[in-house]
């Protein structure tokens, strides 16, 4: 084994994860701790500087072995120039995350949208480990993704590529203003929040539905009725996996990758999801465009994020 390590940071508005791994993308280490959001972003950047090296203290290894350190971190950013433009989790706003960290900790940094990082994990190291062409879906309260392109994260011109949940892809009748502002994105319907949306509205509406039963409606609970053949909750996770093999289809005649991977709470769910994903990707994708394509669970769950970040200066 290589005596060089790699180190990911997964910034998140509760807590900061770090990851220690090998050039292979095995995660050897990891080491969390609160991110204390409400002292600022020269408090956070500054703990997170803590955190990298306490972890590399708690390991076997020495500092002078780190080649590299990558950042996933939540926002609008100018990757090149590592500014985190906004973060509307943390309300930040033009902080220079990449330059703070350089300084602070003397090696390399990356960073990356989170969502990006994430899906650089599963290529590297999970679901599509081996495959040079994959999208991967984040499914959780809202909808991320991230493009992988021969091994590598496809950024767009703007950084925006990979924003999956803000494809409008709902049609104008039954569509609703999405927090981009849009109407009728994917994460409108396919994300947990989504899901209990139409959830809450089937019960407001008085539909026959065990639903009706919680005092507080869960996605869990959702995806439990309709496994228990409640036929409300059924169509709601139905129309979820409709709208994201719709938003598959699309993709495969663009990037055309070999593998849909797809994480986030929300995949949990299983088959009762991926199966219904499938056939409308199947129904809607030319032939020749969805031969060979599959579409599968990730399988790093909470770790995506720190590989991905540590694979950003071997990717």
């Amino acid at each position: 084994m290589s005596n060089q390590i790699y180190i990911g940071v997964d910034l998140g508005g509760t807590n900061i994860k770090v990851g220690l791994c090998d050039e292979q993308g095995k995660l050897l280490h990891t080491y969390e701790g609160p991110t204390s959001a409400e002292n600022g972003a020269e408090f956070v950047i500054g703990r997170i500087a803590q955190y990298v090296k306490q972890i590399v203290e708690d390991s076997s290894y020495e500092w002078d072995q780190v080649a590299g350190i990558g950042a996933g971190l939540a926002g609008f950013m100018d990757i090149p120039e590592g500014f985190i433009k906004f973060s509307p989790n943390l309300q930040w706003r033009n902080v220079p995350a990449k330059k703070m960290l350089e300084e602070l900790l003397g090696k390399t940094v990356k960073i990356d949208n989170d969502a990006n990082v994430a899906a650089l994990g599963e290529a590297w190291a999970g679901a599509g480990a081996g495959i040079p062409n994959v999208v991967c879906y984040t499914l959780g309260t809202g909808v991320g993704g991230g493009i992988i392109i021969n091994g590598k994260i496809y950024q767009g011109s703007a950084g925006m590529a990979g924003e999956l949940g803000h494809m409008s892809i709902v049609p104008d009748i039954e569509a609703i203003q999405c927090g981009c502002g849009q109407m009728g994105c994917l994460e409108t319907v396919s994300s947990a929040t989504g899901i209990v949306r139409m959830a809450n509205e089937a019960v407001e509406r008085g539909e026959r539905t065990t639903l009706s039963l919680h005092e507080k409606i869960e996605a869990k609970h959702v995806f439990d009725a309709a496994k228990s053949g409640d036929e409300v909750s059924l169509r709601i996770v139905n129309r979820a996996a409709y709208y994201i093999g719709r938003s598959m289809a699309a993709l495969a005649v663009v990037i055309n990758p070999k593998r849909f991977i797809i994480g986030g709470g929300v995949s949990k769910a299983g088959e009762i999801l991926f199966q219904p994903i499938r056939e409308t990707f199947k129904k809607y994708t030319p032939e020749t465009a969805a031969e060979g394509v599959e579409i599968v669970a990730a399988t790093l769950g909470n770790d995506a994020g720190v590989v991905g970040a540590a694979g950003l200066n071997l990717r």
